[in-house]
């Protein structure tokens, strides 16, 4: 119960990404694949489960094979439980994944120190938190210390480092996916 294994498949949203990436429309994908075009964007939309038949022809029609698009499909639960992990509370530093699967935001835990000097960007905002301990966190020519509780928020293309200044700190970091096209164009 409430695990992620258990729950059915939604191949909608891979359908629409494997379409999108091709710059294809439901009409051609429909021409190509013998489907209707209401019902195409039913299986997109994830009104409709489509057979075993009716994928293999949607994949055929985006150029891919039915298992890929199952491969690509995201987990039909709005609600993921991520247990805490048990784990030897030693000094190497440690990081898990706190959201399961290809969704638009990602969430991470690292707890202890990491390599000091590597440097970070990501496409999209991100926003960390500190839950345990303290940093330092080097952005754009600052320099910020934060303590427990403390945020900071960077915006996409922000190129940052942090060093844990605490031992057994644990910083969480949530951000918007990287397939995610969230950028704004910042020219303006």
């Amino acid at each position: 119960m409430g695990d992620h294994k258990e729950q059915p498949l939604r191949v909608g949203a891979a359908v629409r990404r494997r379409r999108r990436s091709l710059d294809l429309t439901l009409a051609v994908v429909a021409e190509r694949s013998g489907l209707s075009v209401p019902f195409l964007s039913q299986i997109e939309n994830d009104r409709a489960r489509p057979s075993t038949g009716s994928l293999e022809k949607v994949a055929d029609a985006l150029r891919t094979t039915a298992v890929e698009l199952l491969a690509a499909a995201d987990p039909a639960c709005s609600v993921d439980v991520v247990r805490a992990e048990i784990a030897d509370a030693g000094p190497e530093p440690r990081s898990r994944s706190l959201v399961r699967g290809h969704h638009q935001m990602h969430a991470s835990e690292f707890t202890g120190d990491h390599e000091a000097g590597r440097e970070f960007q990501y496409r999209n905002d991100q926003l960390m938190y500190v839950a345990d301990g303290a940093v330092e966190i080097e952005a754009e020519g600052r320099a910020y210390r934060l303590g427990r509780g403390d945020t900071l928020y960077l915006t996409g293309g922000v190129r940052h480092r942090w060093r844990a200044t605490v031992p057994d700190t644990r910083i969480v970091v949530v951000a918007v996916a990287e397939h995610i096209e969230a950028v704004r164009d910042r020219k303006r």
